[in-house]
């Protein structure tokens, strides 16, 4: 009778137990962390749908070097012509953009480059240059690497021409931005990261707005017939989730210091 009643009550037990949570593991950029909005998503998609996501955060290109190993079950980054190459490689299923926010130009608040007059952001690079002003690149091949690339190469400049006035640290953002606090230099920096950025120093934001500093975010999800072992099945769950209209409500209303600093931008398919 005490073997049946204990067989009973464990039976009970587990039959109320919660359920285990899927769990996802996601690579994301450093931007994204900084930002404080996973701690405003995750919660959330914890509760709505019993995901847990275990965030591997790093720059865009060691998250898309974990995607291509099958070492995570999806990523998210800001690299449109990287992501692009993943999918074309297998790596991924597609791209699916979330949101986006935007870059700006941080340097010293007496602005020796004159950055506050350029019309563009390319044309506020060619100031820097042209005075030989010092300038942190984060140089670790992430998104926002790959951004300031770009806009030097609009710019007409190639930053290895600037000799000691360009300091590329390899580091995330939070330690370029440190290091451009110290030298008082010029760095591109995503908005959020400057935002929470407890050490700015003389550092003053000097330009923003250009569409061409605009950052769009993207979900990929790692291809399940590379690595079979993938939740893919959960991924594609999150991903409706975060284009739907509860994503959409959460990250259009996140504020730091009463700036939004996210635009939900997916396209319903």
């Amino acid at each position: 009778m005490k073997n049946r009643a204990l067989i009973a009550a464990l039976a009970l037990a587990l039959s109320t137990a919660p359920a285990l949570a899927e769990t996802v593991r996601m690579a994301v950029t450093t931007s994204f962390e900084n930002s404080g909005l996973a701690d405003v998503l995750l919660p959330e998609i914890q509760e709505e749908l019993g995901i847990e996501v275990e965030l591997l955060v790093v720059g865009t290109g060691q998250a898309l070097r974990l995607g291509e190993a099958g070492d995570v079950d999806a990523v998210l980054v800001h690299s449109r012509p990287a992501e692009e190459a993943f999918v074309a490689a297998g790596h991924a299923t597609h791209w699916r953009e979330i949101m986006y926010n935007d870059f700006v130009l941080v340097g010293p608040s007496g602005d020796p480059a004159d950055v506050t007059s350029a019309e563009t952001a390319a044309g506020a690079l060619a100031q820097i240059a042209e005075v030989d002003a010092a300038f942190v690149s984060r140089g670790d091949n992430s998104g926002t690497h790959q951004k300031e690339l770009a806009l030097w190469a609009g710019a007409g400049v190639d930053p290895e021409t600037l000799g000691g006035s360009y300091n590329a640290v390899g580091a995330g953002m939070g330690a370029a931005l440190n290091t451009a606090s110290g030298l008082n230099a010029y760095i591109l920096s995503d908005r959020a990261t400057w935002l929470t950025f407890g050490n700015k120093g003389d550092l003053a934001l000097l330009f923003s707005g250009d569409p061409e500093m605009f950052n769009p975010y993207s979900l990929l999800p790692v291809n399940p017939e590379r690595h079979p072992h993938v939740n893919n099945d959960a991924v594609m769950e999150l991903e409706a989730w975060l284009v739907g209209p509860r994503g959409e409500e959460l990250i259009n209303a996140y504020t730091v210091l009463d700036e939004t600093l996210f635009v939900h931008s997916a396209v319903p398919q």
